[in-house]
C-alpha cells in the first residue's frame, strides 16, 4: 500500500462573534486539510490549524516538504515515517512547526491504515473503551458577563453534558474568583467545571488565585503558567489541592518526560498536533500511564476520541466542536459521555462540498 500522494488543502474558518480569552480575541481559524492517497485507492485524511490564520503558509509548506519522506513509501509503516522525519527534522529542532507537519502526516497514515483495514483506530490500538467522558468546552469564554455565562452553562447541561470549562484572564484574580464561585453556585455541585487560564498568571497569582477557588471543587485548574516554565508549574501543583492540568503547549514524549519528572500536572493534556501525531500521543499516554497518571485531550474532538478510547488512563474528550461543520459524520454523545465512532479509521470524513466554499 505505497503513497501516491499528499495534498493540502488551506482554508480559514470565522468565528463570529470573536470569542475572548487570555490569549486574545479569537476571530478565525486558520486550518490545512490533509488528504495522503495511496495506490489503492485509499485516502487517509487529517488536519491541521493556526488560531487566526496566522503563519498559516508556512504550516502548509512544512507538510509540503515532510510529504517527500512518504510519498512511494509503504503507508503502514508509520513509525518508518516518524522515525525518518524525526531525523530530517533535527537540524531545524524538535518543537513547533517542525512537529506539527510531522503531526499532520502522521495522522493521515493512520487513518488510511484504518480504512485499509476497515476497523476504527482505537480497537487497531488495542481498545479499552467504546465510551469516554466528554466536558462542553466551546463557550464560557472570557467575553460573556456572570449571567451569560450561567445561562450558557444551563444550555450545555440541557444538552446533556455534565461537565464543562471555563476561561479565566480578567486583569484582577478576585474577579476570575468570583466568576468561578457565581458558575460553580449556578450549576451546581454535581456539575463537573474546569477553568483554563490560558498561560496568563504569574506564579504568584496563579498561587493565590488557586488558594482563593480551593472550596469550589474544580475538576482541574488548566494551564495557570506560560508553557515553558515547568518548573514554576510544579510549584503551582504543589501549592494547590486543586488538580493542574497542562500539556497542550508541549512537543512530543520529551517534553511530557520532563514534566512528569518534575511533577509540572495531575492531569497530562497532549494535543494531538503538538504532540506529534497519534503515534506520539499514545506514547505520551502510556508513558503517563507508567506513572500512574490521567490523561486528557486538546481539541480536535474527532480524532482525539479515537486515541482516548485506546488508553486506559484517559479520563475525559475534550468537545470543542470548531472543526465539527467540516465533517460528514457528526459526533453522538450518551449520559455525558462521547461514543467512539466503530467507522473505519478516524471515523470522520471531510465534507468536500462544504470544504469548497471554504477553501482559499
Amino acid at each position: 500500500m505505497k503513497v501516491v500522494s499528499v495534498e493540502t488543502t488551506p482554508l480559514r474558518l470565522p468565528i463570529d462573534p470573536p470569542l475572548g480569552s487570555a490569549l486574545g480575541a479569537i476571530h478565525e481559524l486558520g486550518c490545512i486539510l490533509v488528504s495522503l492517497r495511496t495506490e489503492d485507492g485509499i485516502v487517509g485524511e487529517n488536519l491541521v490549524f493556526t488560531l487566526n490564520g496566522r503563519r498559516l503558509r508556512l504550516l502548509r509548506q512544512m507538510v509540503d516538504e515532510l510529504a517527500d519522506l512518504i510519498v512511494g513509501q509503504d503507508a503502514g509503516l508509520i513509525g518508518g515515517f516518524w522515525q525518518r522525519a524525526w531525523k530530517d527534522i533535527n537540524f531545524f529542532g524538535h518543537k513547533g512547526l517542525t512537529v506539527m507537519g510531522i503531526s499532520a502526516i502522521d495522522g493521515a497514515l493512520w487513518d488510511a491504515l484504518g480504512k485499509a483495514a476497515g476497523l476504527p483506530l482505537y480497537r487497531m490500538l488495542g481498545g479499552v473503551r467504546s465510551r469516554v467522558p466528554a466536558y462542553h468546552s466551546g463557550g464560557l469564554w472570557l467575553s460573556l458577563s456572570v449571567e451569560e455565562l450561567a445561562a450558557q452553562a444551563q444550555d450545555f447541561i440541557a444538552q446533556g453534558f455534565r461537565a464543562m470549562k471555563m476561561r479565566l484572564g480578567k486583569p484582577d484574580p478576585r474577579e476570575d474568583a468570583a466568576r468561578v464561585r457565581a458558575l460553580r453556585e449556578a450549576v451546581g455541585p454535581d456539575i463537573v467545571l474546569m477553568a483554563d487560564a490560558n498561560q496568563g498568571m504569574t506564579e504568584t497569582d496563579a498561587i493565590r488565585f488557586g488558594r482563593m477557588i480551593e472550596d469550589c471543587g474544580l475538576a482541574w485548574f488548566e494551564e495557570p503558567l506560560p508553557a515553558w516554565d515547568v518548573e514554576g508549574l510544579a510549584r503551582v501543583a504543589a501549592a494547590l489541592d486543586t488538580p493542574i492540568a497542562s500539556g497542550e503547549t508541549e512537543y512530543t514524549r520529551y517534553g511530557f518526560r520532563r514534566m512528569i519528572e518534575l511533577r509540572s500536572a495531575d492531569v497530562l493534556m497532549p494535543d494531538l498536533q503538538r504532540a506529534g501525531g497519534l503515534s506520539e500521543f499514545m506514547r505520551i499516554g502510556r508513558l503517563a500511564e507508567s506513572h500512574d497518571l490521567p490523561v486528557s485531550s486538546h481539541l480536535f474532538p474527532e480524532m482525539s476520541i479515537q486515541a482516548l478510547g485506546a488508553l486506559s488512563n484517559a479520563i475525559y474528550l475534550e468537545y470543542m466542536p470548531w472543526f465539527s461543520q467540516l465533517y460528514r459524520e457528526t459526533m453522538a454523545f450518551e449520559n455525558g459521555e462521547a461514543l467512539v465512532p466503530e467507522r473505519p479509521g478516524w471515523g470522520f470524513t471531510f465534507d468536500r462540498d462544504r470544504i469548497a466554499h471554504l477553501s482559499l
